[in-house]
């Protein structure tokens, strides 16, 4: 036999052996994805909600425009860091009945 007929002959005895390592699909890889769509489904209230054109009624410009301004402003400036080994001490009110 010539290097051409081996190397068919190798590449046909791999793709059998290769082939044999092919498996149906089980019923997992069936379903798999059922779970998500189904949660997406549940929590999608309008699935055409999309196509609506109509204009969004609701909060007027002025408001928008100051819950949003309000919005912005609350990035500013951090809020003070809240040190936790005081936290619940030094108020002055405890029951812990040493006092009794």
């Amino acid at each position: 036999m010539n290097k051409q007929m081996l190397k068919m002959l190798a590449a046909a005895t791999c793709a059998v052996w290769l082939a044999g390592c092919v498996s149906t699909p089980s019923q997992t890889d069936e379903q798999f994805g059922n779970a998500v769509r189904a949660a997406k489904a549940v929590q999608t209230i309008n699935p055409e909600a999309s196509r609506n054109t109509k204009a969004p009624t609701g909060l007027e410009g002025t408001a928008a425009k100051a819950t949003m301004d309000r919005y912005e402003k609350s990035f500013e400036s951090p809020p003070p860091p809240v040190n936790v080994f005081t936290i619940g001490i030094g108020s002055g009110t405890g029951s812990g009945g040493a006092g009794r």
